[in-house]
């Protein structure tokens, strides 16, 4: 069978650190129009981009987006969402999140955004370096919390999968209890091993290179949510 066609979209991504640049160059590369804001001034490095950068979240929200998608950090999710004016939409948008906790911004998202606004969350189970050569093979997934315009849906989850991206449907009560496991190893092992400053020898085995690219990735998504 052949995949779904996939219709361009623009997308408004707020929170503008490296993981939703990394997100952004693809999303560019398929023909996407993306818009953009952030706590910090990305005003420069969105004009080599091509994309639109707006400090104003009002002037950010009148850029008729059919997408507005959150790449914030987890503790900064409340506070940000909490004060988007949501009357400066010129239409409904389709709001979803890339967090890697998922019950926390569906609560949320519910709680605060109007009941008439779509609400998708997922989780790219890759970043900047596992995603570096490409999302082929890579594991995505999602949960369809309030969808009433399946045709935007459908279009942005297509972004992923027609780069080869795993999709995985599951309830973010499923996701959080397996990731609780998950996470809690890898930062346990990584925070350990950080302590020892550990350092790559020309004699490694495989199994501590493995280790060693779990410190690598649990330092860069640390700097990751400093950067956001």
């Amino acid at each position: 069978m052949s995949p779904p066609s996939q219709n361009t979209l623009k997308i408004g991504i707020v929170g503008f650190g490296p993981f939703a640049q990394f997100l952004a160059k693809t999303m560019i590369k398929q023909g996407h129009s993306i818009t953009a804001t952030s706590r910090s001034d990305y005003s420069n490095l969105c004009t080599q981009m091509g994309i639109s950068f707006f400090r104003n979240m009002n002037e950010f929200l009148e850029s008729d987006n059919d997408v507005i998608l959150f790449c914030t950090s987890i503790l900064s999710l409340s506070q940000v969402i909490s004060i988007i004016p949501f009357n400066f939409l010129k239409k409904p948008a389709l709001f979803a999140d890339v967090l890697s906790v998922k019950e926390h911004p569906r609560d949320l998202m519910l709680q605060v955004l109007p009941h008439e606004l779509d609400v998708l969350c997922t989780h790219p189970m890759f970043g900047p370096d596992s995603g570096k050569h490409g999302w082929n093979g890579l594991s995505f997934m999602y949960d369809k919390i309030r969808i009433r315009n399946e045709d935007i849906c459908s279009s942005f989850l297509q972004i992923f999968a027609s780069e080869g991206c795993k999709m995985m449907e599951m309830t973010c009560e499923e996701h959080d209890k397996s990731a609780a496991r998950t996470q809690f190893v890898t930062h346990f092992i990584g925070r350990l091993l950080g302590q020892m400053d550990i350092e790559r020898t020309p004699i490694d085995t495989l199994g501590f290179q493995k280790l060693v690219e779990v410190v690598v990735l649990r330092n860069a998504k640390s700097k990751n949510k400093r950067l956001q």
